[in-house]
């Protein structure tokens, strides 16, 4: 850390604000290219309009609860410049607010380092879900917050987070679960939450329309879990495996889903009670993150941009720890390096979709064993190795 500290104390952090200030111009200049909020856009003026939201049959299109529908008519009405620059610049605050939190949450001498290195481990892999403007980027944010939010104890701030969670996407009720079983006195707020997010479009729309659009959106979802002939080409492990000929049959897919959730709920719970609570909520982010980007049915590349941020801070972290040991430096490496896959054509056809899976599960349960080491030793050796 003595060679790369004085080089990335801020750097990462310039890069970080520097590429989304560019993400910025294009969104203005040109905000349906390489941009999927075109697609939040015809959402929200089909809700206003009074037309259906989703394609039922064919569970692709618009993908997100009435909520987002309505509540996305503000951006629709500053128009496609102006609307995609404030969408774009809200997902990204959000995620760098989590960020940033968590950083300040670890504590030591070099948050600042910490951060600006964790941020720049995580562009490449991130960039591309931020320029495209996916709710994934506000969804992940939402989620890290709640985390945090909930492991500090407090009430009214989970029950807002949770809210912009399932607003970003359907699948914040994951975290939403997750957290419900961490800290059970929350699950009056967290089903609040979901309450007041099914009931926000009735402030904005007819009851008839609404319900009619429910319907249809519970519906699709149906669809989606067991439908798997569509249009959508997932990326998540069973991927790699029908790559090489050795396709996993849906009903042994879900029995691994299944048992996934079932470790990483194990996971979250053990280093909730083990783990020193300035680290807690990175390892059970992290490992969250982990089972909702590769056991996800419905995941696509830009989706394991949720993982990158977490997985970055979670590695600067160990680098700081254990002052840039080889472990550091190959997580490290390989984390950035994985992000800059789509550079290229070529590259692009030869590792998509199966490499992203891949290269996330070693990444993450690399880092969620580290944790775990860690959080065995007792607190006097967790800190001589630390400083050793």
């Amino acid at each position: 850390m003595t060679i790369t500290k004085p080089v990335f104390d801020r750097l990462g952090l310039l890069l970080w604000i520097g590429a989304f200030l560019i993400v910025l111009v294009l969104a203005w200049w040109a905000p349906d290219v390489r941009s999927v909020v075109s697609a939040y856009r015809h959402g929200s003026e089909a809700f206003v309009a009074g037309q259906p939201l989703y394609k039922v049959h064919v569970a692709m299109g618009y993908l997100y609860a009435p909520a987002f529908a309505a509540l996305f008519v503000p951006f629709v009405k500053l128009g496609p410049s102006a609307g995609s620059v404030l969408w774009h610049t809200l997902c990204f605050g959000v995620l760098t607010l989590a960020a940033a939190r968590q950083v300040r949450k670890i504590g030591g001498q070099d948050q600042m380092w910490l951060l600006s290195y964790a941020l720049f481990l995580a562009m490449p892999m991130a960039l591309g879900a931020i320029r495209n403007g996916q709710s994934t980027i506000l969804l992940t944010g939402a989620c890290w917050l709640l985390t945090l939010s909930a492991l500090e104890g407090r009430r009214a701030e989970p029950f807002f987070w949770a809210c912009v969670a399932l607003i970003a996407k359907p699948t914040g009720l994951i975290m939403l679960l997750l957290v419900g079983a961490l800290r059970p006195r929350l699950i009056p707020w967290l089903v609040l939450a979901v309450l007041v997010v099914l009931v926000i479009p009735y402030a904005f729309a007819p009851v008839g329309y609404i319900n009619d659009q429910y319907r249809d959106f519970f519906q699709m979802l149906t669809s989606m879990a067991v439908d798997r002939e569509g249009p959508f080409a997932p990326a998540d492990f069973t991927v790699p495996f029908a790559m090489i000929g050795l396709p996993i049959p849906e009903f042994d897919a879900t029995v691994v889903r299944i048992v996934a959730a079932l470790l990483a709920l194990s996971a979250v719970l053990w280093f909730d009670r083990k783990a020193e609570p300035d680290v807690a909520g990175i390892a059970i982010f992290l490992a969250a993150t982990f089972y909702m980007c590769v056991f996800n049915p419905r995941v696509e590349p830009n989706t394991y941009a949720m993982i990158a941020v977490p997985a970055g801070v979670a590695i600067a972290y160990l680098w700081r720890e254990e002052q840039g040991s080889t472990l550091a430096k190959v997580l490290a490496t390989t984390l950035f390096l994985s992000g800059l896959t789509s550079i290229e054509r070529h590259l692009h056809n030869f590792f998509h979709p199966w490499f992203r899976p891949v290269v996330v599960t070693v990444i993450a349960c690399t880092l969620i064993r580290w944790f775990w080491v860690r959080a065995r030793q007792p607190r006097s050796d967790a800190g001589r190795m630390a400083h050793g």
